[in-house]
């Protein structure tokens, strides 16, 4: 939901993969207006406040977090194959379209 709504900011988020301990979002931000820490911090509190309801206690994220620029569709299909091949090389399922916690929400188009 918090990624669906983002696009009413100008973010857009595509491809995702939730991995167990960490998630993977490619994310296109304008270029005035809300910067990616801001985003980040709005989203870890978002997530962190219904962990708690869900009584799954802190900590819920580690300090800071990394970010990649994708420059050109080359590079951003070259990141989506590494990441959606996360879950293979963490054992967790035998290819990448068996994983059911990855998807796209919004296209990006790199221009």
């Amino acid at each position: 939901m918090f990624c669906s709504k983002a696009q009413e900011h100008g973010v857009a988020i595509g491809r995702y993969v939730i991995m167990p301990d960490h998630v993977h979002l490619f994310a296109a931000f304008p270029i005035a207006g809300i910067g990616l820490p801001s985003w980040i911090q709005s989203l870890r509190t978002v997530v962190g406040k219904r962990l708690l309801r869900l009584e799954i206690p802190k900590p819920h994220w580690q300090e800071g977090f990394f970010d990649h620029l994708l420059r050109s569709h080359e590079s951003y299909a070259q990141k989506w194959d590494y990441v959606r091949l996360n879950p293979v090389r963490a054992k967790l399922c035998q290819t990448p379209e068996a994983w059911p916690y990855q998807g796209e929400i919004a296209a990006i188009r790199l221009h």
